[in-house]
């Protein structure tokens, strides 16, 4: 999560400048390499820096922001939904993947999940990467950067200054992330500690994302209509309303029903902050601005990330540090 941190940024940067085949060509490459050096770490302390350096730093850090910028630059009209699909992919992905990583893991172990999942990054992400060698075309930049230049010299964005209006979308992505956080990675947890078994908790992470895609795919037209910000106003709101759901239930089925609630609520403010940026920043720095709007996720996600698990010894609810090897390490 930290590597991601700093390589939002640094790949956002690469993407403006060299056109974002470098940074999605370097990513996939160093998730191959990560997911296997994280197969093969004989201790935490390796498997923690393959994750850090390949998997966050180089790797996932590489791909998600530089997208998202790149596919907002070939847009003018209808570029919400564009955006929208684009960043529907991790739900995607985060749909599809869990139960099948629950079924590897439990089967094979962890070492083979991790391998497989380096072997489809390599063997998918790169033959796709080569769809993504054409620049874009020099005029869509050029109208969308004189537009940009207008906006500015006529009034500052919103009435702010510029570094003024990104910390301002740096502190709410930070909000939104921690919010997102808590149930995605403490519901498989969260499962275990009821009593319903990983499986569960599995099963409700992939429908949360999923219906995660239906939201994104909603907040892009609904973008394309009222605009980023007030799509971005009243996701947060729906955000919380969602999450409030949480507490009051923990039936098995009623879990279902909230984690699908949560997933249609909550998602759609992912793509919104790249749209805001698109609208009030120049194309040319898409790929620094939303690299820079991402650097709070990762912190945001640690902190509302914990490692509660249940004793096998204890029905008791306890905390256990974040340190604990995984099985065959030392």
């Amino acid at each position: 999560m930290l590597g991601f941190v700093g390589g939002s940024v640094m790949m956002g940067r690469l993407a403006d400048r060299f056109g974002v085949i470098v940074p999605v060509v370097t990513g996939s490459l160093s998730l191959g390499v990560g997911y296997a050096a994280t197969a093969a770490a004989p201790t935490m302390w390796v498997f923690a820096l393959a994750s850090g350096v390949f998997i966050g730093l180089f790797g996932a850090s590489a791909v998600f922001s530089p997208l998202v910028a790149d596919i907002s630059r070939w847009f003018d009209r209808n570029r919400g939904i564009a955006v929208a699909l684009c960043a529907s992919g991790n739900d995607l992905a985060g749909a599809v993947w869990p139960p099948v990583l629950q079924a590897l893991v439990a089967g094979a172990g962890w070492r083979t999940a991790q391998l497989v999942v380096g072997g489809v990054c390599v063997v998918a992400m790169l033959p796709l990467a080569l769809v993504l060698r054409q620049p874009v075309p020099a005029e869509v930049p050029r109208k969308a950067s004189a537009a940009a230049s207008r906006e500015r010299a006529e009034t500052r964005p919103l009435g702010l200054a510029p570094n003024t209006l990104q910390g301002l979308l740096v502190v709410a992505a930070l909000g939104c992330c921690v919010a997102m956080s808590m149930p995605q990675v403490h519901i498989v947890a969260y499962c275990v500690d009821l009593g319903y078994g990983p499986a569960r908790g599995a099963e409700m992470l992939a429908l949360m994302l999923g219906f995660g895609i239906v939201s994104r795919l909603a907040s892009g037209v609904i973008m394309d209509r009222i605009g980023g910000l007030a799509t971005l106003l009243s996701g947060s709101l729906l955000q919380a309303v969602a999450l409030a759901l949480f507490l009051p239930f923990d039936g098995l089925t009623a879990l279902y029903i909230v984690s699908a609630i949560f997933g249609l609520f909550q998602d759609g403010l992912v793509p919104a902050y790249a749209f805001i940026v698109r609208e009030y920043f120049p194309a040319s720095e898409a790929g620094y601005g939303s690299g820079s709007r991402s650097r709070p996720h990762s912190p945001a996600w640690r902190s509302g990330a914990g490692c509660r698990v249940r004793s096998s010894t204890s029905p008791a609810r306890i905390k256990r540090p974040c340190s604990t090897a995984l099985p065959g390490m030392r």
